[in-house]
């Protein structure tokens, strides 16, 4: 089994980490300093489960052309951004990669992806992991769930390589299933993905200390968290879907929609707590970005529902709220602002 890894950041370093470890072989693509410092070192990973140096079954390089033999999966992790220069870059793997699918935060990537490579030799795949790496060689492990990776047909069939896929994740340790409503778990992971980021950017801002576990123990945190989150789920809903808390216990989508207001802020409460005993400290990797000064995926998360609710008349108030200051952040830092979408 060979599984290589277009951009690897902090998710796809940690992936691949752990795929290695259980015995798969493992290609990283990355950025020259990180692949030199793994090829040197191994890649350590810090954070959840503990530290550990990665060194058997994994190879890094800093260029497609460098990747050999056949690729069973190619999982692409770059930047939604960057997807564009990504796949041109990568254009001799399409020949050699037999399934391709994408873990990034978006609803587009699947048909960008069966644009680049058929839509036959695409898979859909969604996942609440996250890491976040901290130096050139070193990655820590931030977040996970009981079942934090799905994978599906597009056409929601049973088939032999999401089976091959279940294997392998959950050979490394990740919680993972098939799934046969893929485009719902996408939207979903969506939902909590803009979630998270909102609501992390504008309840912590510039605190380089604080996270959102520490946000949603306080009531004025809990409460913002919920009017965030019933907003995304309106807009959710309106959409089509049926929330199933397919991240649990992290999403509580199916409880809020059940709930009243105060009960959904003692939920939040006690979901920090929670957070707060499991160890389970971190920022989103769009709150980070921002941190460090580079370009986010607000468009492609936050901005997504935002343009939804415009277009399907759900009142979202808070949620563009939180779009705009997040949007106003990024050209602060960045000097590059989103498409204004409320002209």
């Amino acid at each position: 089994m060979h599984v290589c890894v277009l951009g690897a950041g902090g998710l796809g370093s940690l992936i691949g980490a752990r795929l290695a470890q259980s015995g798969v072989d493992v290609t990283l693509i990355g950025r020259e300093a990180h692949v030199a410092a793994i090829r040197s070192n191994g890649l350590r990973v810090e954070g959840l489960r503990g530290p550990g140096v990665v060194h058997e079954h994994l190879e890094a390089v800093t260029e497609p052309a460098a990747v050999t033999g056949p690729i069973d999966y190619l999982l692409v992790t770059v930047k939604a951004a960057d997807t564009g220069e990504a796949l041109v870059g990568a254009d001799r793997l399409r020949a050699t990669s037999r399934v391709a699918l994408s873990l990034q935060n978006n609803v587009t990537k699947d048909a960008r992806l069966a644009a680049w490579i058929g839509d036959a030799n695409v898979i859909g795949a969604a996942t609440t992991e996250s890491a976040t790496l901290i130096a050139p060689g070193r990655v820590r492990h931030t977040g996970t769930a009981p079942v934090a990776f799905y994978f599906g047909e597009p056409d929601g069939r049973d088939s032999v390589r999401i089976s091959d896929l279940v294997t392998i994740f959950g050979g490394a340790g990740f919680g993972c299933a098939a799934t046969d409503s893929i485009a719902a778990v996408e939207w979903e992971k969506l939902l909590q993905a803009a979630l998270i980021a909102a609501f992390s950017i504008t309840a912590i801002g510039f605190l380089p200390d604080r996270t959102i576990t520490d946000a949603l123990q306080t009531r004025p945190g809990a409460e913002y968290y919920v009017q965030l989150a019933r907003e995304l789920l309106s807009v959710y809903q309106a959409l089509g879907f049926t929330p199933r808390d397919y991240f649990a216990p992290y999403a509580q989508f199916q409880q809020m929609a059940a709930d009243d207001v105060d009960s959904s802020v003692e939920r939040a409460l006690q979901l920090g707590q929670s957070m707060a005993d499991n160890g389970v400290r971190g920022r989103p990797s769009m709150h980070d970005d921002l941190l460090r000064g580079r370009p986010t995926e607000v468009d492609e998360s936050i901005g997504e529902f935002v343009r939804a609710a415009e277009r399907l008349g759900v009142a979202a108030p808070a949620l563009l709220g939180a779009y705009r200051i997040v949007c106003g952040y990024q050209a602060l830092v960045t000097e590059e602002a989103p498409v204004d979408v409320h002209p």
